[in-house]
């Protein structure tokens, strides 16, 4: 196989301390037309609720302005934390901006709450009681929705002829860190996208994904993509200094302090203060990251997806500055040749429409 991927973004939204939620979400407006001029595969938008440091709570909404910002990525969610929802509500929306964007939204779905026990509790509709754990029955009811795959007698099967998109839907993913998740997504056919920036011992996640995978005429190969954690700059250095922001974030989270991106001077001093190594390029305890020049990364990415076997890659970048997660995405595009390649791919496309 080949094992140089094509890449994507996953965007968490990240906010900088001095700026706001509504700046992050402008920001992610702005990456996404970045990466889509870049030349990147696909740009997912993440969920998480109740942190003052990333303003992606509602990837649902910020995906019809991204993929109206930009003409050929493909839009998605980075997922949908499908615990906190009907599956049903899912459906309708997905099929809306399927219909509106065709051939470009992707629905990736996640069982993680996405945030603290209080915070999930407090998305819930009903308080009376938790949530059931029934997320392989709302993961079936939803594909159902979407594949006309219910049972003539199930209760709500003619409501999957009701979605708003169709004919157009979106293309499933399911999100996940752990075996089971491998096994799901497996049985069930479907494309795999694997977290190596929360687990980054999936190799084994990944086989076992491959050796569950059910063919369907539809997939009949199983697809898998990684999603790892990155910061390229244009020497090694830099980007590790630049990384010292992403590093104070996640030591203080292991501690339950939730703070928004600080700037790296200031993380600098604290992780001096924490006597933490100022040129370690590790985001934190138990996580792997890729930082460096444009040489160093390419070869850590390339080296991830050759441990996976997989086809494609979802890079995830935070940084104080907006600027430089900006740079950071344009040196792994050069590094990888991909905005020659979008280049010309759009020349193609438009010498066989004169």
């Amino acid at each position: 196989m080949n094992f140089t991927p094509r890449l994507s973004v996953l965007d968490q939204s990240p906010i900088p301390e001095g700026s706001t939620g509504a700046d992050a979400l402008h920001n992610t407006l702005d990456l996404a037309q970045l990466a889509d001029s870049l030349g990147y595969v696909r740009y997912w938008v993440a969920e998480h609720h109740g942190t003052p440091g990333l303003a992606s709570a509602a990837p649902e909404v910020l995906i019809g302005p991204v993929a109206a910002a930009t003409s050929r990525i493909r839009v998605g969610s980075g997922g949908i934390m499908l615990p906190h929802y009907s599956p049903f509500k899912v459906a309708e929306t997905f099929s809306a901006l399927s219909g509106l964007y065709p051939g470009r939204i992707d629905l990736g779905l996640g069982r993680a709450p996405g945030t603290d026990g209080l915070t999930m509790f407090a998305l819930q509709r009903d308080r009376r009681e938790a949530s059931p754990d029934d997320f392989p029955q709302q993961l079936s009811e939803l594909l159902g929705y979407l594949n006309k795959s219910l049972p003539a007698d199930h209760p709500f099967a003619r409501l999957a002829s009701t979605l708003p998109g169709l004919p157009e839907r979106p293309e499933p993913w399911l999100l996940g860190s752990s075996p089971q998740s491998a096994v799901w997504a497996g049985q069930l056919g479907l494309r795999y996208s694997f977290a190596d920036f929360i687990n980054p011992a999936g190799a084994e996640i990944a086989a076992l994904y491959r050796q569950q995978f059910a063919e369907s005429e539809e997939m009949p190969t199983p697809v898998l993509s990684v999603a790892v954690w990155a910061i390229c700059a244009e020497t090694t250095e830099e980007a590790q200094r630049l990384a010292a922001s992403a590093r104070m974030s996640f030591r203080l989270l292991r501690q339950g302090k939730l703070i928004p991106v600080p700037p790296v001077e200031k993380a600098l001093r604290w992780l001096e203060q924490q006597g933490a190594s100022p040129s370690s390029s590790e985001p934190g305890r138990d996580r792997r990251a890729i930082i460096g020049d444009p040489d160093k990364v390419r070869e850590g990415i390339e080296s991830v997806a050759r441990d996976y076997g997989a086809e494609e890659v979802m890079v995830v970048t935070i940084t104080h500055d907006h600027a430089a997660r900006r740079r950071s995405y344009e040196l792994i595009a050069e590094a990888f040749g991909l905005r020659s390649s979008a280049t010309e791919e759009r020349a193609s496309a438009t010498a066989g429409t004169s």
